[in-house]
């Protein structure tokens, strides 16, 4: 048996605890009372049958032989007065000598046969009414031979019925009393038992939408797993609302310069007198708009970064050598045409636990600043190392390079114009935190000879297998 609730439809713990307990204590009564019926019969019978019996044989101890060695009985008026006594019932009796000779009673009454020592039970119908009966067989002796008898005594059914009746009856009301205090003992405990998550419904409610610290209210441990799935998807849904914050501040911030300069440019070409004048204007717009476009790509790969960094980065081996000369290569033209020596050193397979997509951004991030920044004739070199337990991704370059110390400002976010001169945007923030997703680090410092930058990725390296 199934108990459906429609979909979509809210429902009443309480409620749905209360049915199910009235099913199946329903359920389970139905077997109890058909078991008490048919145990209620089998000791009303055997009540029933006893005080037969017992009034059977005090017929049969009356029986004696008058002069002529006849068999003659007087029937006690105790032995069914017993039986008479109880409810309404009716008795008939018989009294039978040797076979085929009636000594006293009803002639029609069923007899009961015996199979064997003991008294014999039959069930019969005797004037249109139900009757139990009981027969005794005894022998009055002569001194010299004994003549048989058999006293049967017949009852109607009504006593036998009412005590079965009013057994059934008790032990219904005892089961109802027993189904509606277990609802009510069921309704008080639920009602107790949801308490905690009424209070954890309020402290829900009357959270600022601005706080998504985790839950701390005390609740059963059944529904533990619930606030920690609660606690894990606000840590999630703050992630998120942090990347989207972090995406528009940066956006507002990076941005901004830019787009100014595109309009300045736009003015300037509206009031050019010449067209060498507009020519001018319209390439330093273009340069801002490039400028802008590396500059939006890079804050939507921060945002990846951060959707990546709260919900638990896809990662996978990855040879690190491989990808770096992979991306070197793939930078040669671009290099080649600002007029930088592009180059890389490795050998070694070194492998690291990363995703090779964000990995990869942090490596093109990092080039695309040195071919950018560096300068004509400047050298750059792409280097994957081993050091102890951690795997080194170099990009040294012997160009114009950042001030020491503007090193760490250059890692940050919102540095750009404040310490480190204009142009550098996002690409160092996002290298920083791809390693930092990763479990690595960006450090910066100068390159060989005290010239340049050496920009390092540093890595936890794979265990050898």
């Amino acid at each position: 048996m199934k108990l459906r609730w429609p979909a979509g439809e809210s429902f009443s713990l309480r409620r749905r605890l209360l049915v199910w307990l009235l099913v199946a204590t329903a359920v389970l009564g139905v077997g109890a009372l058909i078991d008490t019926w048919r145990e209620s019969v089998r000791m009303a019978n055997a009540l029933a049958d006893r005080l037969l019996v017992g009034s059977a044989m005090i017929i049969a101890e009356r029986v004696s032989l008058d002069e002529e060695g006849t068999i003659a009985i007087e029937i006690p008026y105790g032995a069914l007065e017993m039986l008479s006594s109880a409810a309404q019932d009716r008795v008939f009796y018989r009294v039978d000598g040797p076979p085929g000779h009636l000594v006293t009673g009803y002639d029609d009454l069923p007899v009961a046969h015996a199979e064997g020592q003991g008294p014999a039970f039959a069930d019969a119908t005797f004037r249109s009414a139900p009757v139990r009966v009981a027969s005794v067989s005894g022998a009055a002796s002569t001194g010299i031979d004994e003549i048989p008898f058999t006293v049967t005594l017949a009852e109607t059914t009504i006593a036998r019925q009412e005590l079965t009746r009013a057994i059934m009856i008790r032990s219904a009301l005892r089961l109802l009393a027993m189904i509606l205090g277990a609802a009510a003992i069921v309704w008080i405990a639920v009602t107790v038992s949801l308490r905690p998550l009424y209070r954890l419904s309020d402290a829900i409610a009357e959270r600022n939408p601005a706080d998504m610290s985790p839950i701390e209210t005390h609740v059963p441990s059944e529904v533990r797993n619930l606030v920690q799935t609660i606690n894990s998807f606000m840590r999630r849904l703050k992630s998120s609302m942090d990347g989207l914050r972090n995406f528009t501040g940066n956006a507002g911030h990076q941005l901004r310069t830019p787009l100014s300069v595109v309009r300045t440019q736009l003015a300037l070409m509206a009031r050019a007198s010449s067209l060498s004048e507009a020519q001018l204007a319209a390439q330093k717009g273009d340069a801002a708009v490039g400028h802008a476009e590396r500059v939006l790509a890079q804050l939507l790969l921060l945002a990846r970064v951060d959707a990546a960094a709260g919900a638990g980065p896809d990662s996978a081996i990855v040879d690190l050598t491989a990808l770096a000369r992979d991306l070197t290569a793939e930078h040669i033209p671009a290099a080649a045409e600002a007029g930088i020596d592009l180059g890389f050193e490795g050998v070694e397979a070194l492998s690291v636990h990363a995703n090779p997509i964000l990995l990869g951004e942090a490596l093109r991030n990092l080039i695309s600043n040195a071919i950018l920044h560096g300068g004509r004739d400047t050298v750059v070199t792409i280097r994957v190392r081993r050091d102890d337990n951690l795997v080194l991704l170099e990009v040294e370059d012997n160009g114009p390079g950042i001030p020491a110390d503007a090193h760490a400002a250059a890692i940050s976010r919102f540095s750009r114009g404040r310490a480190i001169g204009a142009g550098m945007g996002l690409g160092l923030p996002v290298v920083e935190e791809i390693a930092n997703l990763f479990g690595g680090r960006l450090t910066l410092s100068e390159g060989a000879e005290g010239r340049g930058l050496l920009a390092v990725v540093a890595l936890p390296m794979l265990p050898e297998r």
